[in-house]
């Protein structure tokens, strides 16, 4: 039980180190720093870095392979908003994933094919759920919009985290995901159907008042 839970401190400081230092900037040294345990000890978990990053890379992947998964079957409105704001919530909490991707690709090339098939199911399930709600009546648009709609929704998820760090000026009092999940509702603005858009607009609202 004493080794998972140092393998879980190990994980959790080297995650709050990455979102708030940036990938280039943390070594397992500083990690163990950061814990209060020796470099030894640390090894005796994770032999390297890419180690600890692998492994907080697959925790990542298996929260967001459930957010994929939980809205397979979504036709409401509602349903697809939960599973958006919570898609948010896991990218905002492993930030370092997307926000430096680049880095993580150049030092850990064999996760690239990974983060790839990811994507590929983030952006088919996205797809089948904007038909969803189109069958549904929820969203009034022909096909290619809702193809490109569902490309623009993954494309504002991935690259959120880099966004809005270049943000000059960004609303107070609302959560990284909260925000984003706003930003993010407002794409489908154009294409809500009359009888849905009042919900649309009382979901938006919960996220500025």
């Amino acid at each position: 039980m004493t080794a998972v839970r140092t393998r879980d401190r190990i994980l959790d400081a080297g995650r709050l180190l990455f979102n708030r230092d940036g990938l280039a900037g943390v070594t397992t040294h500083r990690i163990a720093t950061e814990l209060g345990v020796s470099q030894g000890n640390l090894h005796y978990h994770f032999r390297t870095r890419e180690a600890i990053v692998t492994a907080l890379f697959r925790r990542f992947e298996s929260r967001l392979s459930a957010c994929i998964e939980s809205h397979a079957d979504a036709d409401a409105l509602d349903d697809w908003w939960l599973t958006l704001h919570l898609t948010y919530e896991v990218i905002d909490e492993y930030q370092f994933v997307y926000r430096d991707v680049a880095y993580l690709l150049t030092e850990y090339p064999a996760l690239e094919s990974d983060l790839q098939a990811l994507t590929a199911r983030q952006l088919v399930a996205t797809r089948n759920q904007m038909q969803r709600l189109r069958s549904a009546a929820v969203l009034r648009m022909n096909e290619e919009d809702a193809e490109m709609l569902a490309l623009q929704l993954v494309f504002s998820m991935t690259c959120w985290t880099t966004f809005k760090r270049m943000m000059p000026k960004r609303p107070k009092g609302h959560s990284d995901a909260a925000l984003a999940t706003y930003y993010t509702l407002t794409l489908l603005s154009p294409f809500v159907s009359e009888p849905s858009r009042p919900y649309l607009d009382y979901l938006r609202h919960k996220y500025v008042s």
